[in-house]
């Protein structure tokens, strides 16, 4: 996976599976400090201790229709190839989480890509999850909540199309303005 954004897609996808209702993503920025984290979490769920002990092999999966699950052995892969390390802790019906640490300045750290349209995608899916998304450049933070969103919202569903374009724009927006304070 070429992006960051992918690789919460698809852990997130995996909450979505472990019947999560609420979904937490935060990532952190430090350049001086020179890490990027990403942190997943879910209230799904949670996995055995034998299943949490194979989850980073790519031959271990769940599904049935296939034998093969790559997508946390390909992020733990990403974390690691960048200095960083990768860990995942779940308590049985509590919920996971993942977290995910990066060397920031690492030739081979993949950009974070599109996350507006992966939360986006995330709001969109078939069930009623929430999102709350946090991210943190040196220091400064923004914070997308759907909990929040939906009070504001009443009636009016994710799914409406100026809602889901809005979304998409706040959270670009929001990350946008993080960096360019740093700018000035």
């Amino acid at each position: 996976m070429n992006e960051l954004s992918l690789h919460i897609l698809d852990i997130c996808q995996n909450s979505i599976k472990a019947d999560a209702s609420l979904i937490t993503i935060i990532i952190e920025e430090d350049i001086i400090n020179d890490f990027y984290k990403i942190i997943i979490g879910d209230n799904g769920h949670g996995m055995s201790q034998k299943t949490l002990s194979e989850v980073s092999d790519p031959f271990f999966t769940t599904r049935s229709t296939r034998k093969v699950g790559l997508g946390v052995s390909l992020f733990k892969m990403a974390a690691e190839m960048c200095n960083g390390s990768f860990s995942v802790d779940s308590i049985v019906n509590k919920g996971t989480v993942v977290t995910a640490l990066f060397e920031h300045g690492h030739i081979d750290r993949a950009p974070l890509g599109d996350i507006g349209e992966t939360i986006m995608i995330l709001i969109l899916n078939e069930k009623d999850i929430d999102i709350y998304y946090e991210h943190i450049y040196n220091n400064k933070k923004y914070v997308f909540d759907t909990r929040e969103i939906r009070k504001v919202l009443g009636d009016i569903p994710f799914t409406e199309y100026s809602v889901i374009l809005w979304i998409k724009d706040n959270i670009v927006n929001g990350i946008k303005n993080l960096q360019k304070e740093e700018t000035k």
